[in-house]
């Protein structure tokens, strides 16, 4: 399947095809010099497929987790850029998760006053959500992609046969993104989630083409892109307060989701898809600490937050509201949850 992002004077495929990283160099131009990112944790065999279809290509590998996604990780990989002699006619391929799209792509955003950027994506959720789009950044501390720039890629190249060698939480991780995309934009998605087995396939196409979609419609997120924040408010306050690598970021956007749902029903049944899909319980942090991190979320302005609320599968709604009201938002929930788990344990 090929896909199309059309945008203004940067338009660019994006492929989702078994096998495609063995014609990466199809997809790419090959007559120049190629720095494929990529991260320890990123089987060899799909790091050395790509580059031997990029003659000319250097690999540079950062430590895989949330905790190279930082400035000092991306001065260590620019300045292995420029040592290899890269110019402004050469392109950096991110090979790996959101955090290697991320980080290459910001790298690419910025060497040289911007070089081009490939994207391939070797996780779930990489593939359903972070590889289209062109948002790049890096984390401040515990602050979650607070510097960044938009940076479209060139081509975005989606393999499901690299899925085969990542773990169930991984997977369980990258699918609570693509529940996400249906539970703001797609009630036959999250429709998909009920099938078994799950359709993989289906559920990252289906994705990607609304993804797409949305980018088209809002690319720098003036309007609607903002819908795809939804379950990252507290979710991304859940990341920071938790130190990054403890919870993978789809299981914090999964756990930030809950507090935004706006029907019971749809919530119990949000709630048996992630048991489902073996997403974990994340303990809720101090209300305190929580609003601290979304207080300083590149999100907010003076006094009001745009948060992201979900009353009816697949119709997300953008809304203004005061610091107050998310606080409130935790703290029923919150009580909601105690007064559920004490139920449970009187059954």
């Amino acid at each position: 399947m090929k896909l199309n992002v059309n945008l203004p004077g940067h338009g660019y495929p994006i492929y989702i095809e078994r096998g495609s990283l063995t014609a990466a160099g199809q997809r790419i131009p090959v007559h120049r010099r190629t720095c494929i990112v990529t991260d320890d944790g990123i089987p060899a065999k799909w790091v050395n497929t790509v580059k031997d279809t990029l003659p000319g290509s250097f690999v540079v590998t950062i430590p895989h987790g949330e905790g190279s996604k930082n400035l000092a990780t991306m001065q260590q990989v620019l300045e292995q850029m420029a040592e290899a002699g890269m110019t402004r006619k050469d392109a950096v391929v991110a090979v790996g998760g959101g955090v290697c799209g991320d980080l290459a792509g910001f790298c690419a955003a910025v060497y040289m006053r911007g070089i081009d950027f490939y994207n391939i994506p070797t996780t779930v959720l990489s593939q359903v959500d972070s590889s289209v789009g062109g948002k790049t950044a890096v984390d401040l501390g515990s602050l979650k992609n607070i510097i960044g720039a938009f940076w479209q890629p060139k081509a975005v190249i989606i393999d499901p046969d690299v899925l085969s060698t990542l773990d169930d939480r991984q997977i369980a991780a990258g699918l609570a993104e693509a529940l996400k995309m249906g539970l703001i934009l797609d009630p036959g998605l999250v429709d998909l989630f009920e099938q078994d087995p799950l359709p993989v396939d289906e559920i990252i196409a289906r994705s990607v083409d609304l993804k797409r979609m949305i980018v088209e419609e809002d690319e720098k997120e003036q309007g609607r892109r903002a819908l795809l924040n939804f379950g990252h408010t507290v979710g991304h306050a859940m990341e920071g307060a938790w130190g990054l690598d403890a919870w993978l970021h789809g299981e914090c956007v999964a756990a930030g989701m809950d507090f935004m749902l706006e029907d019971d029903t749809l919530r119990a049944r949000v709630a048996g898809l992630k048991q489902k899909l073996g997403l974990p319980e994340i303990p809720v942090p101090e209300t305190d600490v929580l609003m601290d991190y979304i207080r300083h979320d590149k999100k907010t302005g003076d006094a009001h937050i745009t948060i992201v609320t979900v009353a009816e599968a697949g119709k997300g709604r953008l809304s203004r509201v005061p610091f107050d009201e998310v606080r409130r938002r935790i703290e029923a929930r919150k009580q909601a949850a105690a007064g559920e788990h004490t139920e449970a344990a009187h059954e």
